[in-house]
């Protein structure tokens, strides 16, 4: 399977928009101190990314899997290879996250204290804030890495998978941007560090899409674009119901989470109608 150097730019471009969405969460993070407001803000936008994820990993990659793997390989030994796909991008997030510690994981649940209350934080408290900062800086940078790799097979398939793939990857990537801003503003003070760290940790996603296209591209074909489609939804899946919903449930009220997922999931479908 070829690929031109313009398909190859379009992709990395795309990838590049998707991991620097946490420079926004960077932003975002400094309109509202800490306080229920930007709580209630923070649960319903990783709600809404959530169902994003969700929507997009079950109406338009795992359909995609199928019908490309049912059309080589037929019924049911291709429908069966999508949902072991499926299942590989399960394990494989569940394998990178025990890899991180929960206490430095950028998926596991921190407590609303910590948000709430990290002006007031003393100095001792404040070296902590920012080394956990820096930890979730690290550790989404290594989340992101598969990331970038999704956005880059969804890019080679074609711009109407593309475009939907790269929007639900950056709507997550902004709750991420807010959690490695926040813990490091409180601690140094520093609005452009916090951004700047936020916005960096991004960079793993084209990094990830770039040593992608090196390693497969030699072996690069419709199967195996199929397969890693399943793989990815697999991925996606498993940060939403594991990772991004019970963390949206501590910050703020159940039905606050419930509508950010059910409108990610409607606008998304609204969105994909128009591409």
């Amino acid at each position: 399977m070829s690929v031109s150097l313009h398909q190859f730019w379009i992709v990395m471009g795309l990838t590049t928009i998707a991991g620097l969405a946490t420079g926004i969460g960077g932003l975002l993070a400094f309109f509202s101190r800490p306080g229920k407001d930007n709580g209630r803000f923070l649960s319903a936008s990783l709600g809404f990314s959530g169902g994003v994820m969700v929507f997009i990993s079950l109406a338009e990659l795992m359909p995609e899997a199928r019908h490309a793997l049912v059309g080589e390989y037929g019924s049911p030994h291709g429908g069966l290879l999508a949902m072991l796909a499926l299942a590989a991008g399960m394990v494989i997030t569940a394998v990178i996250d025990k890899m991180i510690p929960e206490v430095e994981n950028p998926h596991h649940v921190r407590s609303e204290e910590e948000f709430n209350h990290a002006g007031d934080a003393s100095e001792d408290e404040r070296r902590k804030l920012g080394r956990s900062g820096l930890m979730f800086a690290l550790a989404i940078g290594i989340h992101n890495f598969p990331e970038g790799l999704a956005t880059f097979a969804g890019g080679l398939s074609g711009m109407d998978v593309a475009l939907p793939l790269t929007c639900a990857i950056a709507l997550h990537n902004i709750p991420e941007g807010i959690a490695i801003a926040v813990p490091i503003f409180y601690a140094t003070g520093n609005r452009k560090k916090a951004f700047m760290y936020s916005l960096f940790s991004g960079l793993a996603e084209p990094v990830g899409a770039l040593i992608g296209f090196l390693i497969l591209m030699p072996f690069l074909s419709a199967t195996l674009l199929a397969v890693l489609f399943a793989i990815v939804a697999g991925i996606m899946i498993y940060i939403t119901f594991d990772e991004l919903l019970p963390m949206a449930e501590t910050y703020g009220q159940h039905h606050i989470v419930l509508a950010g997922l059910l409108l990610g999931m409607l606008g998304m479908g609204a969105v994909m109608e128009f591409m």
